[in-house]
């Protein structure tokens, strides 16, 4: 079969919109991962039990269950529980961002705990409290440290991004296979989506990269 290059030009419109809700799904689940991942990060690490237990509990179970499955849980069985009408582009946002917050839980905790201790102890010595000393010293300096996993976290998220498919989100990969069932020319779609999705995974690569270079830039908070 040729490829048509003619055919490409005509579906990419299309295919770009796609990517566009793509990455509106990945990075507004991105912001309430980071949101949800540094409560659950500040439980784990907390000395109250309760807390550290609610904390292992969500993380262990949102990564220990297949993120196809608390899409099909969010937009089809929790209706259903609490009696609303779902929203595709809600569940799947909601979903993206609980099961990201898990992994990213596990990034600042990784982070903070790699800041030496010594940090936190000489903020006590000045007379901050606990939340001071994390606010203004500890988590600063684990921002830094997490800042590459997180790009990679990112990158993983907006991949995964194409699970909605499961509850028709046309997003890029949804897109693509309504395309492919219209015009059955499989070879230009999937080559062309997956340049797209190259594109953006590179484009946030080298944001991250920037953004590492631009705190490293800076002076660190140092007791």
């Amino acid at each position: 079969m040729d490829f048509k290059w003619d055919f490409v030009v005509d579906i990419l419109p299309r295919l770009l919109y796609g990517s566009v809700l793509s990455m509106e799904l990945t990075i507004i689940g991105i912001f309430i991962g980071i949101f949800i991942g540094l409560v659950i990060s500040l439980f784990r690490l907390s000395s109250a039990l309760p807390l550290k237990w609610v904390a292992k509990g969500y993380v262990d179970f949102f990564r220990g269950t297949p993120l196809l499955v608390q899409i099909m849980i969010i937009h089809f069985a929790l209706p259903l529980v609490f009696g609303y009408t779902p929203v595709k582009f809600i569940s799947g946002i909601a979903a993206l961002g609980v099961n990201s917050g898990a992994y990213i839980a596990e990034i600042f905790r990784a982070g903070i705990q790699a800041v030496n201790k010594g940090q936190t102890e000489a903020a006590r010595s000045l007379g901050m409290t606990w939340g001071q000393s994390m606010r203004y010293v500890i988590l600063p300096q684990a921002f830094k440290i997490s800042i590459p996993p997180l790009g990679n976290e990112f990158i993983a998220l907006l991949k995964d991004s194409s699970l909605v498919f499961a509850i028709s989100v046309e997003e890029l990969m949804t897109t693509g296979r309504l395309i492919i069932g219209a015009k059955p020319r499989p070879t230009e779609v999937w080559i062309t989506v997956a340049v797209l999705y190259l594109i953006m995974t590179r484009t946030i690569s080298l944001l991250v990269n920037w953004t590492e270079k631009r705190f490293n830039t800076g002076n660190d908070v140092r007791l």
